[in-house]
């Protein structure tokens, strides 16, 4: 069965504690299936590279404000019981393993073992550079990252050497309730290796259904002997961050077709998305959503 889920009111000047929490209770009391943050740091004016590295784009508005993730999602951890929740997703770049590893295994522990993981390397210049990491190396760094992750994760004493990070033989507590299972938003030809390699999830924001189905055969050429066989996570768009403009946006018929699409193709899981869709305008909007798109899950 093809479960159903939302991001969370995370951009933009309009979100606040009262229309968040609103948010998380009325998403679960509808039945959506699970919750998600992503993560940006700041909105820089001219962005050398253009947003999602597309020369020239500039970042969209909604992206002047933005909830810190794992802050976020704490705080929908706190207002729900049941619904998972996720990172769609954590830039790895802007992390290290001691420090993430505790902060999403806090997260694990007190929402009671409802985590997902999701990385990717990101597309800002910007926000690498305010972290001191040299952008042009993301890629091998989120690989090294999530093994050291897992390896915090593990059994104590925890060792770790590599050519970005080392852990000297460590306690690293606490200890996720259960192993969080993880996702993966990479797309480049690296990227979708390295999914296949690390990852039990796979993430895309783009694609048909067919597509994403193609794409998810060639990783299975690539996985390791023994794993579990990649699971889909695809993530929607009410409208997209960067609007085609000959093209109306999705809106509501368009997710319903995806999310139709995607239960046919067998997926696990579709994320929808709406901190871009024009008809979000105001805290009572956000409120209002869950019963909106309630629809998606008949």
């Amino acid at each position: 069965m093809t479960t159903v889920g939302l991001c969370l009111p995370q951009l933009g000047e309009h979100v606040d504690r009262a229309t968040l929490r609103a948010f998380c209770e009325r998403a679960e009391a509808v039945g959506f299936a699970h919750l998600w943050v992503q993560e940006h740091l700041f909105c820089p004016l001219r962005p050398r590279a253009g947003y999602a590295a597309i020369p020239g784009q500039p970042i969209p508005a909604p992206y002047r404000s933005t909830l810190a993730a794992t802050e976020t999602l704490m705080a929908a951890a706190a207002w729900t019981e049941h619904v998972e929740i996720g990172t769609s997703v954590l830039v790895a770049g802007y992390h290290r393993p001691v420090e993430i590893a505790q902060r999403l295994a806090t997260l694990d522990v007190l929402s009671g073992g409802r985590l997902v993981v999701g990385f990717s390397v990101g597309w800002s210049d910007e926000e690498h550079e305010q972290m001191d990491v040299d952008p042009r190396t993301r890629g091998r760094r989120c690989g090294e990252l999530v093994d050291a992750v897992s390896a915090c994760w593990a059994d104590d004493p925890v060792r770790f050497d590599g050519e970005f990070f080392s852990i000297p033989e460590s306690l690293v507590r606490p200890k996720p309730l259960h192993r969080p299972r993880l996702m993966s938003g990479m797309r480049s030809e690296a990227g979708l290796r390295r999914t296949a390699r690390q990852f039990d999830i796979w993430n895309p924001s783009r694609g048909s259904a067919e597509e994403i189905s193609a794409v998810v055969t060639r990783m299975g050429e690539w996985r390791p002997a023994g794993m579990a066989p990649l699971e889909v996570y695809q993530r929607v768009f009410l409208e997209p961050s960067v609007p085609d403009p000959d093209q109306p946006p999705p809106g509501l018929d368009g997710v319903t077709a995806a999310v139709r699409d995607a239960r046919r193709a067998g997926f696990a899981a579709v994320i929808v998305e709406a901190n871009f869709w024009r008809e979000i305008t105001s805290p009572a909007d956000w409120v209002e959503l869950p019963d909106r798109l309630s629809v998606l899950l008949d």
